[in-house]
């Protein structure tokens, strides 16, 4: 009993297919949540294949329905072996975007896991299920070496991520007591790159809006009433040029952050974003002048234009049109505070001359909160050495990812700190055709669990 010999079962799991057999099964659920006619699905992803293996490895399972209409079913699973001994709760989705049947290459079918060289592809292979199976399975391991866990065990799989998580707040905060736990350790998301495995401890917020130019009834004719007339696709694209300059430095300085934390710049020190293969080329020109490429992303508010339109594009006409509007977001840290983004955006606009243009709230998009626990935590340099322990090598460590998820419930709402050791890259092409996961990431963190969840019962980090 040891664990090496957990991890070497780990491994072992991996190269007899015995894992792959398992993500064959669930990748073939259509769990998706954006597809009404889909979520009879959801709920059968729970009771028929996770909790069935959760049971098997002495969990008390429940399904709870969503507090939230429209929303999938939560899975609560746990393991309680020692009232005194430190808790963790696991988190991770069953839900998937969209399959996009015939858009896959080789008309593959989104729903069978498909080999190609060290690829598997299908959908959910990479957001989320490949994630929580290699979680789960870490936990059985360490259960067949060691004969128990050494600490307790619950387990939290959400079916609605994909939509934005409708009901996980509220979900958190009815059931607070039963949830309760000293750490969370998921898994989502891209490692920064292919061969380096990664821990974050929370992620940015993103906050989406939209610029509106409405300057008229109808559209006139250009030829009559063009330059009489003022264009709202010209002002508002002046309007971007204000807040955003040609290079990607945001010029509306009170929506970035004041300076960067010294502890945060010191852990982004040694990372070096990969994005892979198959990932676009980094424009190392763009973007905040003096930062590096991993403190633009992870440590710094960016403003995106996602679409803009004025007139209609697919069938112009010869008028100067009446409105212009683009569609806009910020991703940001927990430097700032987004409900002072949109007042920022409109008294900058308005000083530099474009009170013509408004910034108004999209009431479709729920703000995502930003979230960081400290690279200094006890818990991160904890996790940070298991990893090495396992791998020989430091893992790289993000104050938090770039991207977005609902982390502030388990944050904010739980109250405790929260590790988060992704098992997919960047160039993944989750939520497109093609989804796929690589076969090392997915043996490598089978090990990287399994050495987590050991250490967790054999020397736990202190928490109090």
């Amino acid at each position: 009993m040891s664990r090496q010999g957990a991890i070497t079962r780990a491994a072992a799991y991996f190269d007899d297919g015995s894992f792959i057999r398992d993500l064959t099964r669930r990748v073939a659920i259509k769990t998706e949540s954006q597809i009404p006619a889909s979520h009879p699905f959801l709920r059968t992803y729970l009771t028929d294949e996770i909790a069935p293996c959760l049971v098997r490895m002495g969990y008390k399972t429940k399904i709870f329905d969503n507090p939230v209409k429209g929303g999938g079913p939560f899975l609560h699973a746990e393991r309680i072996e020692d009232a005194k001994a430190p808790t963790v709760l696991t988190y991770g989705h069953g839900d998937v975007i969209r399959g996009l049947e015939g858009q896959w290459k080789n008309n593959l079918s989104p729903w069978t896991l498909t080999k190609d060289g060290d690829r598997y592809y299908g959908r959910g292979s990479a957001d989320n299920k490949a994630q929580h199976s290699i979680n789960m399975t870490a936990l059985e391991m360490v259960i067949a070496e060691r004969g128990r866990l050494g600490f307790n065990s619950k387990i939290m799989i959400d079916t609605s991520e994909e939509i934005g998580s409708p009901g996980l707040h509220e979900y958190c905060a009815q059931h607070r007591d039963m949830l309760k736990a000293d750490l969370l350790i998921g898994s989502d998301g891209p490692r920064l790159a292919p061969q380096r495995p990664t821990i974050y401890m929370g992620t940015r917020g993103a906050l989406n809006f939209d610029l509106i130019v409405d300057l008229r009834e109808g559209g006139h004719h250009s030829g009559n009433w063009g330059g009489l007339l003022a264009n709202p696709g010209v002002i508002l694209a002046h309007a971007i040029t204000s807040i955003i300059d040609a290079k990607g430095k945001v010029l509306a300085r009170d929506i970035v952050p004041d300076r960067i934390p010294n502890s945060v710049r010191a852990a982004l020190a040694d990372a070096e974003i990969d994005p892979g293969a198959d990932g676009p080329t980094i424009d190392a020109w763009w973007g905040e002048p003096g930062l590096t490429a991993p403190e633009k992303v992870f440590a710094w508010n960016t403003f995106e234009v996602l679409a803009m339109v004025t007139g209609n594009p697919d069938r112009p006409v010869n008028a100067v049109p009446p409105r212009a509007k683009a569609r806009c977001q910020i991703r940001f840290t927990v430097d700032k505070k987004p409900e002072t983004f949109l007042p920022a955006l409109q008294r900058h606009l308005d000083r530099h001359g474009f009170g013509v243009v408004k910034v108004q709230a999209s009431p479709e998009d729920v703000v995502m909160n930003a979230t960081r626990l400290d690279p200094d935590h006890p818990a991160v340099r904890w996790a940070a050495k298991s990893v090495e322990t396992t791998m020989g090598a430091p893992p790289a460590v993000l104050p938090n990812l770039g991207g977005s998820l609902p982390n502030d419930c388990f944050t904010d709402i739980l109250g405790m700190p929260t590790i988060w050791v992704p098992h997919s890259y960047a160039s993944c092409s989750q939520h497109a055709p093609n989804e796929h996961v690589l076969a090392p990431i997915l043996r490598e963190g089978l090990q990287i669990m399994t050495g987590i969840f050991w250490d967790m019962g054999e020397s736990p980090p202190k928490l109090q």
